[in-house]
Parts: C-alpha cells; sequence; structure tokens
C-alpha cells in the first residue's frame, strides 16, 4: 500500500496499544481475557503488517511483583526483546488503572503505595535503560476520580474528599518517578495520558456544575506540575471544604508530551436534572486539543481513542479522530500521534471491570470471535491506510448503524462534508450493542 504523493503536511502517526487492566477482586487482567498475553506475537505482528511500530504497551505491575519485593521479569523481557529485535518503539505503561499487586490490599488508599510503586518503576528502569517513551500511571484523574470519587473501582471510597486523599497519597510518588526517570532515562520521554473532556449547561444549574467539572478537568495535571487552583472557583471553594490545599504541595513533576485520552463519552452536558453523554452538540475534538494545548505549551498525542460500534462504525470514528488531528495539526499545534486503543477488541469493559465474564467488548480495530481469534475488517483497512500516512478525507465514511448512530448523532454536523457509503453486509465484528440498548457511560452499570 502506498500513500498518496503531495501530502501539505506531515501525516499524523497512528500508534497501537493493548488493554491490560488488572481486575483484583478477580485475580484476571484484560491481557489474560483477550488472550493476549499466550497471543502477544500473532498481535504484534498484526501491528507490523498493517505498518505500526510504535504503541502504547503495558507493563503488568501485578504480575511481575507478585511477592513484595521480588520482580520477576521473564515475560516482560521476552516480549520487550521481541519488540525491540522487530523495530518496535513501545511507550511502556507502568500502571494502568487499577493494575497493582494483589498484595497492596488498600490499593491506590494504601500508606505503603508510593513506596513500592517507586521501586518497582526505578528497577523497570534500571532493567531497560532503552527505552524511549513511558507512561508512569495511565490516566490518574479518571483512575483516582472512579476509585475515590465514585466508588466504581477499588478502595471504593466517594465524595471530593475521597478523591482528594488518594491524588495526595499516589501523585507525590509519580512526581518523584518523573524526577527520576529524567535521571536514568534522560534521552526518554515522559507520555502523560489523561482523559480529553469538556462539560457544558442547559439550564443554570447545568452551566454552574458544568464550569465547576471544567476546571476539575484539569485539577490532577495541575497538581502534578505544581500549578495549584483558583480559591476563589467554585472547584476551589469545595477544595477548601476538604483540606484540598494539600494538593499545593505535591509538584512539580516532569512531562514531554501531553497525552489525551478521547471517548464521546468524556463531552457531559449537566441540568437541574443531572447529567447525560454524550453531549447533544459536542464541541469538535481539534478545539478541545487547542484549548489543552494552549494552556499547557507541550506536544500533544491522542493517546486513546475508539467507538463501541460495528467494524464500520470504527473506521468512520477513526476517519472523524484522524481528520479533527489534524485541523489542530494545521493550527499550530505539534500532534505526536494518534492511538486507537485497543488495538483488538477489549472485555468486561461494558461493567466498567466488575464482572469478569470475558464478555468481548467490540472496539478493537481486529475484532475478537467467540473462540478470540483475531480477524480483520473494514476497521483495519482503515486503520492500515492511515498508518501508510493517507489523510482522512481518503477514509472511507460509512453510514453508522444503531446503536452508535444514536450515539454519536451529535457529532453528524461535523461530518456533514463526507461522502458517505452503505457499510459492507458482513464483517460488522461480534458481542455488538443490541440495537435496543442505549450506548452511555452508566454508574450503575457496575453497581
Amino acid at each position: 500500500m502506498t500513500a498518496p504523493l503531495g501530502a501539505a503536511q506531515r501525516p499524523i502517526e497512528i500508534v497501537g496499544g493493548f488493554e491490560s487492566t488488572y481486575q483484583p477482586a478477580h485475580d484476571r487482567d484484560v491481557m489474560e481475557s483477550t488472550e493476549h498475553d499466550r497471543r502477544w506475537r500473532e498481535d504484534l505482528a498484526l501491528l507490523r503488517e498493517a505498518g505500526i511500530t510504535r504503541l502504547r504497551y503495558p507493563i503488568r505491575w501485578h504480575r511481575v511483583e507478585q511477592v513484595r519485593g521480588e520482580y520477576d521479569w521473564t515475560e516482560t523481557d521476552e516480549v520487550l526483546q521481541h519488540m525491540r529485535d522487530t523495530g518496535m518503539s513501545p511507550i511502556v505503561d507502568l500502571v494502568h488503572h487499577t493494575s497493582y499487586p494483589a498484595w497492596l490490599e488498600d490499593g491506590f488508599a494504601d500508606p505503603d503505595f508510593g513506596e513500592v510503586y517507586l521501586a518497582y518503576a526505578e528497577e523497570f528502569a534500571l532493567r531497560y535503560p532503552w527505552i524511549t517513551e513511558y507512561t508512569l500511571f495511565n490516566e490518574p484523574f479518571s483512575t483516582l476520580f472512579l476509585s475515590g470519587h465514585e466508588a466504581i473501582w477499588p478502595p471504593y471510597h466517594s465524595g471530593l474528599r475521597g478523591f482528594v486523599d488518594l491524588i495526595v497519597n499516589v501523585l507525590p510518588a509519580v512526581v518523584q518517578a518523573s524526577i527520576l526517570y529524567k535521571a536514568l532515562l534522560p534521552e526518554a520521554r515522559h507520555v502523560w495520558v489523561d482523559t480529553c473532556e469538556n462539560h457544558t449547561g442547559s439550564d443554570d444549574s447545568g452551566r454552574a456544575y458544568a464550569a465547576m467539572a471544567n476546571d476539575r478537568r484539569f485539577m490532577v495535571l495541575d497538581a502534578f506540575l505544581g500549578r495549584g487552583y483558583d480559591p476563589e472557583s467554585e472547584l476551589g471553594r469545595l477544595l477548601g471544604e476538604v483540606d484540598g490545599e494539600r494538593l499545593l504541595d505535591i509538584g512539580p513533576g516532569s512531562i514531554d508530551v501531553l497525552g489525551l485520552d478521547y471517548y464521546a463519552h468524556c463531552q457531559w452536558n449537566f441540568s437541574i436534572d443531572g447529567g447525560t453523554t454524550p453531549t447533544p452538540d459536542p464541541l469538535p475534538l481539534a478545539d478541545q486539543i487547542v484549548d489543552y494545548h494552549e494552556r499547557y505549551r507541550m506536544p500533544v498525542m491522542v493517546t486513546e481513542t475508539n467507538v463501541r460500534g460495528a467494524t464500520s462504525d470504527r473506521a468512520t470514528w477513526l476517519k472523524y479522530v484522524l481528520e479533527q488531528c489534524e485541523r489542530a495539526r494545521d493550527r499550530g499545534v505539534p500532534i505526536e500521534g494518534l492511538c486507537w486503543f485497543p488495538t483488538i477488541d477489549s472485555t468486561d469493559w461494558d461493567s466498567l471491570l466488575f464482572r469478569c465474564d470475558r464478555h468481548i467488548d467490540p472496539v478493537g480495530m481486529y475484532w475478537l470471535d467467540d473462540d478470540f481469534d483475531r480477524h480483520e475488517s473494514v476497521a483495519s483497512t482503515a486503520y492500515s491506510m492511515a498508518a501508510h500516512g493517507f489523510a482522512s478525507e481518503d477514509l472511507p465514511a460509512y453510514r453508522l448503524l444503531e446503536p452508535a448512530a444514536t450515539w454519536l448523532q451529535g457529532y453528524l454536523p461535523q461530518m456533514a462534508h463526507w461522502t458517505w457509503q452503505e457499510p459492507p453486509a458482513d464483517g460488522r465484528g461480534n458481542s455488538l450493542p443490541r440495537v435496543t440498548t442505549r450506548m452511555e457511560l452508566r454508574v450503575v452499570d457496575a453497581q
């Protein structure tokens, strides 16, 4: 496959990625549920065949250090050496959501978390000095929000105080790790990864809450960088009620690339009746990228995106996100890459990992059948085209199928200039949501 000639701008690099979140209650992780732990050679070959050699890749701390202070790097050695031998460049991910050892019984609330995390991070850096990019802690805002504010993940704390408690227990160690890595891996880059949010309101109550939420989305990153917060804002007032000044003593840490994870559910609309997602009138992703870049003045990578639906819906969403990255690039933002996450279908995210049923989540560029065999589709074809340098305008736009058509209807005005085609009759993928099911992020799913 040859990319078209004469592109005015350097193509956006397409980046791969694999999911491995550990489910402490089940002693299983998503890498095991999807069989990537056994089929990783096959999966990495899929990426290389698509033209992709750079990828986000998890280091499974929960398996490496199953006994405190004892590290078994055997499997990690094999996978990372294979990547090195085959010319692949991993952005290693040291902690992905609740992926800490089972013996750390209180997880992110454990008073020993910082000490054991730093020891593990140092052991990794000393063993793999050739690593060129790393993520020290994946999605600290959303991970600690779900664990500390929403009581969805362990340690099941709730409210703003619970959220701040976890931030204060975890983030100082991540700051120290970023400083340590600058000394141990001076040529490597820290790719900070967190959600890319934007919120709106449809009445006075909703607009007030949205304003607070739009300040809150920056809270963890600002604390990491030592930027503090505005005590006169509504968020600042609320933080004052829960000893939020503790956040002022955390940073500054070091970041080289700002990674933004973007899904349709990253935009909420609030009213007196509560919040709904996605918002009916979403801000274009390019505008959000520009907003984050102007705030932090760093190179930006879209480090995660996907949509749950037919393979044709996934191809169409890839076209949208790639187009938005191109527009942000053309407005002067240094775009470091676009990662569809994960490369293969995931499992059990329909319950936010509360259950461990190996229920296939239809979000990958390659879909999994009931035997967990990997399959190509129109999504993987579009993925390979983008990896070979084709611009978004060259990728297909397929008419959206339900329930993605309803889920993404607010985005249609941003896609009005496309030439649409009918999706193929076959190859829709496996485990698709029922058309009668509204696709949404619902806390109730994890109860």
